[in-house]
């Protein structure tokens, strides 16, 4: 009787030692994840104070003065400004030496389980690219690319204002139309950015078949189209929207 008793406290022991380190060790990655948050909304306020924005302007070219050259001393990898109507999308964006350095480290480079907003390695951002594309993380807070999944439903489509996307750049300042938003599982073709033994045309015409809605864009002479891709909430397939460019200054 007693070793049976003795067995059942050992095995209590061992349940309330499991249970304390996963309540520690959940509890630890909270305040991580608060700490993150934190410190990306002051790097996110900090990249604000270098960008002037006139929204009494009519043409994009008047709206947005932005100090490249204060942002590059903070971070050299800085390429542009995204601007995304009914989303909290609204971040300076980055450019790695390929697609996972920004997945976890923000823009100050330090590690960071949210990331940041960044432009696709293999891009120019320099207005030659055919297929521009920027990633972001899928948060549960709503930060970085985590209201991307707004651009799904009947309320986002149905205002005109969400449909114009802008971009700002050293090199230019641009407007894109969205003609395309769906939910893929992950692949490598919507994410082509050298068209060698691809038609560009048939691309843009399978990315806009895929869609869950028609935006009755006009597709017949696209030079350029705007590529925003995330983690869909099931954190496997991928929620996607494309924009083709409708105006731009350089």
């Amino acid at each position: 009787m007693k070793k049976k008793l003795k067995v059942k406290n050992i095995i209590y022991i061992m349940f309330l030692i499991i249970f304390l380190a996963m309540f520690l060790y959940s509890g630890y990655k909270i305040v991580c994840y608060l700490i993150d948050n934190k410190n990306n909304r002051d790097l996110d306020e900090k990249t604000k104070q270098y960008i002037e924005i006139n929204d009494q302007a009519t043409k994009i070219d008047e709206k947005y003065e932005i100090d490249w050259a204060k942002l590059k001393n903070h971070n050299p990898n800085t390429v542009a400004y995204l601007k995304v109507n009914g989303t909290n999308i609204d971040y300076i964006v980055v450019r790695g030496n390929d697609n996972s350095y920004y997945l976890r480290r923000t823009f100050d480079r330090t590690w960071n389980a949210s990331g940041w907003i960044f432009g696709d390695y293999r891009n120019d951002f320099d207005g030659s690219d055919k297929n521009l594309i920027i990633y972001g993380h899928n948060t549960k807070d709503g930060s970085m690319f985590g209201t991307l999944r707004n651009v799904l439903t009947e309320d986002w489509q149905s205002k005109k204002e969400n449909l114009k996307i802008e971009l700002v750049t050293e090199k230019g300042k641009y407007i894109y139309e969205v003609f395309s938003t769906y939910i893929i599982s992950p692949e490598e073709y919507y994410i082509t950015t050298y068209f060698g033994n691809i038609d560009f045309n048939n691309f843009v015409k399978e990315m806009a078949s895929r869609s869950n809605k028609d935006y009755g864009v006009d597709l017949s002479n696209v030079s350029s189209i705007l590529t925003l891709s995330t983690c869909s909430d099931n954190l496997v397939d991928r929620v996607v929207l494309h924009a083709k460019l409708i105006e731009k200054t350089e």
